[in-house]
């Protein structure tokens, strides 16, 4: 690959990133409304390893660069793609860079981003895009959506830096139990009363996630086995405290949930560290619920 020839400036020279820049992805069903802060340099591609991954057959492992230009900005370099690099139509030279101004539309394969520059004023109305697309209506967490791209990166930086990181995969007990006896508005308070609780056990930098219906991931960067434990254990006693008035009329609910913490293995990808939470979580359905295993 000779990526490696696209200087982000040239050696000694100080760039100081601009602040506010970002992208914002407005074509691609896996990526609509995705952020991206443009803090220094970011590689976009196909590869698990790069900064934005962009899931299709269609872009190259290594597809293209963005980097801070000398002075302020920003400069888009095509790091010899097969398909190519368009900006607003025209496709990139191989391995040629090119400034992006406010505005410029990136397309990437099946995949387009909006360039924001600090102050653009369709920032707000994108960024708002952008929270859609990854946020659950009901509870207000991040969605599945959001878990997984937070995941990609912090494997991303686990693999860069060897942190450990932990996943906690919980459900609802019985869920079915409280739509059917008192309706469906009772279980949706319900499932906000759990996403409050459970999210206020967690600890700074932790990310809490509805990834189903009655279904919740914690992401845990940092964490050993042991911290995701205790941090489950946190979600439990919570969510078991105390009653959860779901209607005005109706007497408060009980709630229990169940909980499987894995701690990744140096290498392992996403699909095995959350399937690894997920089938301990089912150990604890079968051990009696309201429960910790992992």
């Amino acid at each position: 690959m000779g990526d490696d020839r696209t200087r982000a400036r040239a050696p000694g020279e100080p760039a100081a990133p601009p602040t506010g820049a970002s992208l914002v992805f407005v074509e691609g069903e896996e990526l609509l409304g995705l952020k991206v802060p443009l803090e220094g340099e970011v590689v976009l591609g196909r590869e698990p390893g790069c900064g934005v991954q962009l899931p299709s057959d269609e872009v190259s492992r290594r597809h293209a660069r963005v980097a801070v230009a000398p002075g302020s900005g920003h400069v888009l370099a095509d790091l010899g793609s097969t398909n190519g690099t368009f900006v607003n139509g025209v496709r990139l030279a191989p391995l040629a860079a090119v400034a992006l101004a406010p505005g410029d539309r990136i397309a990437l394969g099946p995949f387009t981003a909006r360039y924001l520059a600090a102050g653009d004023p369709a920032a707000r109305e994108l960024e708002a895009l952008a929270g859609l697309a990854r946020r659950d209506a009901l509870t207000g967490l991040p969605n599945r959506r959001a878990f997984d791209e937070a995941l990609a990166r912090e494997l991303a930086r686990a693999d860069r830096g060897g942190a450990p990181l932990a996943v906690v995969a919980l459900d609802v007990d019985h869920f079915k139990r409280v739509n059917d006896a008192h309706g469906h508005a009772a279980g949706d308070a319900a499932l906000r009363a759990v996403a409050e609780r459970a999210r206020g056990a967690l600890r700074a930098g932790d990310l809490l996630a509805r990834v189903g219906g009655e279904e919740f991931g914690a992401l845990l960067p940092g964490a050993a086995l042991a911290d995701a434990r205790e941090v489950a254990e946190r979600i439990r006693a919570a969510v078991e405290a105390a009653p959860v008035p779901v209607t005005a009329a109706s007497v408060p609910l009980r709630l229990t949930v169940s909980l499987g913490c894995a701690a990744r293995v140096s290498g392992e990808a996403a699909a095995a560290l959350v399937g690894r939470a997920d089938a301990r979580l089912y150990d604890a359905k079968r051990g009696g619920r309201n429960r910790v295993e992992g």
